[in-house]
């Protein structure tokens, strides 16, 4: 597989033809919710290393926004860490039982790819779809990353759209905004406890991010399903947000990583960013 090919999703068929390859760094990313380390040791795709989605800081904590982009220093060290080199091909497995269980794994790709990491998928179906086949060797025993110095960071800031930028988006009307967040945090009817208003940023198209996953899974629906499930969000630019852009990673990895639209870009702030600043509108269903 090429570098250019190494991108999006791959299979366990795939990734098991892959296995002892030295080029390849596959990291599980199961939180303590998944069972976490202890789940890790109990079992995972052979040669695999564990980093804790959630303790490892994938993700950070700015003011009363619990999801943005932890400083790049910190994503240098972490990829290093796990020994992740430039040349690397990286696989990310998550726990595979659940929609949500893809966000993170989609929001690990996606800092990889802001960092400058040019080769990198997500286990389709995560640990789970592995493990569906018995054939499959499952290893145990504790995470050995071979870890390397920190990674020479290139930001990719197209890939992220700020507050400011998304508030010129929904004025200009010059991006789609798409709003990964089940019906009833887009009408006004609930909102996150970080949040300081309910509501979604005006002009934003309701794309709930669950709607494109097999029911009862963690798999993504096969590409064509997908497109007729995107059809409504316009050609041209597209900022995919949430609450704490957590589930807006999948509604970005499908469309950029899956559909490959061009030019859209994650609001890692999101609903509990935007809300920090009362001057930044918020709309409702009722008041549309």
């Amino acid at each position: 597989m090429s570098e250019n090919e190494f991108s999006g999703l791959i299979t366990p068929q795939a990734l098991a033809a892959r296995l002892g390859d030295p080029k390849l760094v596959i990291v599980d990313i199961r939180t303590t919710a998944d069972g976490g380390r202890d789940a890790f040791e109990a079992g995972h795709v052979p040669g695999s290393v564990h980093s804790d989605y959630a303790a490892d800081g994938w993700r950070a904590k700015v003011g009363n926004a619990p999801g943005m982009l932890p400083p790049l220093p910190h994503l240098a060290a972490l990829a290093g860490r796990l020994g992740i080199l430039p040349e690397s091909d990286v696989v990310i497995v998550s726990a595979g039982s659940a929609p949500n269980d893809f966000a993170a794994a989609a929001r690990v790709y996606w800092t990889l790819k802001f960092i400058g990491h040019g080769q990198q998928a997500v286990l389709d179906g995560g640990f789970k779809g592995w493990t569906a086949d018995p054939g499959r060797a499952v290893e145990s025993g504790p995470s050995k990353p071979n870890s390397a110095a920190p990674y020479p960071v290139v930001a990719k800031q197209q890939l992220r759209s700020t507050a400011d930028a998304t508030l010129v988006a929904s004025r200009s009307k010059q991006a789609s905004l798409v709003d990964a967040r089940a019906a009833s945090y887009f009408e006004g009817r609930e909102k996150a406890a970080e949040a300081m208003r309910a509501g979604h940023i005006p002009g934003a198209i309701s794309r709930d991010y669950s709607g494109a996953f097999e029911p009862g899974s963690g798999k993504l629906r096969p590409p064509a399903e997908l497109l007729k499930l995107y059809a409504a969000v316009p050609e041209g630019p597209v900022v995919s947000y949430c609450n704490t852009g957590h589930t807006a990673s999948s509604n970005w990895f499908v469309l950029s990583e899956v559909l490959g639209r061009d030019e859209v870009a994650l609001y890692d702030g999101s609903m509990t960013d935007w809300t920090q600043d009362p001057a930044r509108p918020v709309a409702t269903v009722e008041a549309a």
